[in-house]
C-alpha cells in the first residue's frame, strides 16, 4: 500500500468488516431460546472470545505471513478483492441464514456469535494484511481494533432496542451503506497492491 493507513481508518475498516448492523437480527434470532437474564451474559462472553481471537491473529499474523513466504503486493490484492467480496455479501446478502448457516439448539458458544459473527475470516484477512504492509504499527493496529471492537459491542448490546427502533428495513439499508464503503475501500485496497506490483515489475 502506498498510502499510509491510519489508526482511524483501520478501526473504519474493521468496524464495517465486523458488520455490527447485520448481525443483530442474527444475534436476536440465536438468542430467543436463551432466557432473557442470561442473554446480557452470553452477548458480552462471546464478544470478548472474538476479541481474544482477533488480538492473537494480530499478534501471530506476521509470523505467518513469513511462514508463508507472501510478498506484501499478494497480500493487498488479495485482501482487496477478500473484502469486496464481503462488501458485495452486505449490499445483496445471502438467503438461508449466510456464513451462519441452520440455526443450532440451545445457547449459542464461540460459533456462530464469535467466530464466525464478529471474528470471521474477512476480519482476520484484514488485520493479516494491515500487520504485513505497514509492520511495525501493531500497537497502532490493536488500537484500532479495539476501538472498532467496542462500537461493534455497544450497538449489538443495544440490538433489542435499536431491533424495535430503527426496524429491520433500516437496518437492512444502512447495512448495505456500509457495504458500499467497504467495497470502494477494498478497490482502493486492490489498486494499490497492482500499482505497487506494476512498479516492482518495471
Amino acid at each position: 500500500m502506498e498510502t499510509q493507513m491510519t489508526t482511524l481508518s483501520a478501526a473504519i475498516l474493521l468496524f464495517l468488516i465486523m458488520d455490527p448492523l447485520g448481525n443483530i437480527p442474527i444475534f436476536l434470532s440465536l438468542l430467543k431460546d436463551v432466557a432473557p437474564k442470561r442473554r446480557r451474559y452470553v452477548m458480552v462472553r462471546e464478544l470478548l472470545i472474538a476479541l481474544g481471537v482477533l488480538l492473537c491473529f494480530l499478534v501471530g499474523g506476521q509470523l505467518i505471513l513469513k511462514l508463508l513466504q507472501l510478498r506484501q503486493e499478494s497480500i493487498s490484492i488479495a485482501g482487496g478483492i477478500v473484502l469486496f467480496l464481503i462488501g458485495i455479501r452486505m449490499v445483496f446478502p445471502p438467503h438461508e441464514g449466510g456464513i451462519f448457516g441452520k440455526q443450532g439448539e440451545g445457547e449459542p458458544f464461540i460459533v456462530p456469535m464469535a467466530i464466525p459473527g464478529v471474528a470471521g475470516p474477512s476480519a482476520m484477512a484484514a488485520l493479516l494484511l494491515l500487520t504485513n504492509t505497514q509492520p511495525g504499527r501493531t500497537a497502532d493496529w490493536a488500537i484500532a481494533l479495539l476501538g472498532a471492537w467496542l462500537a461493534t459491542s455497544v450497538i449489538l448490546l443495544c440490538s433489542t432496542y435499536l431491533f424495535r427502533w430503527l426496524g429491520e428495513s433500516v437496518l437492512t439499508a444502512l447495512e448495505r451503506v456500509m457495504g458500499m464503503l467497504l467495497i470502494a475501500l477494498s478497490v482502493q485496497m486492490f489498486l494499490g497492491g497492482v500499482a505497487a506490483y506494476l512498479h516492482l515489475a518495471v
